[in-house]
């Protein structure tokens, strides 16, 4: 299997778009051959610190955002051929409706399971 992570930085007063822009994209990825899962996570808890990791305490639930907001992208598709096919199909569709949300371009990760 193929992965791409992406780390998004939404304008703050842009969350409603991006959020339903988001359900766009997964909803046309999702309906494309050889696409396994989609998922979309914003970050909304942090940890206090390692130590509190190692004491097994609970992240904090994050109050206000300040300055951008952080979204990730979870994709997982059969094998990078698919990714390149509908990543091409992606960008030609949502390219600029993402572009207007953003505060810098994405950070993109991608790589093949190891388990």
């Amino acid at each position: 299997m193929f992965n791409e992570i992406c780390i998004y930085e939404a304008k703050i007063d842009k969350q409603e778009e991006i959020e339903n822009l988001m359900k766009e994209v997964a909803e046309f990825y999702m309906s494309q051959s050889g696409v396994i899962s989609v998922n979309y996570i914003k970050r909304t808890h942090r940890q206090e610190d390692f130590n509190s990791v190692k004491q097994g305490k609970p992240p904090i639930r994050l109050t206000k955002f300040i300055g951008k907001v952080t979204y990730i992208l979870h994709w997982t598709l059969v094998d990078e051929e698919t990714h390149a096919r509908i990543s091409k199909l992606g960008l030609e569709k949502f390219y600029k409706r993402w572009n207007r949300c953003l505060t810098t371009m994405p950070k993109i990760l991608l790589g093949e399971n190891i388990v």
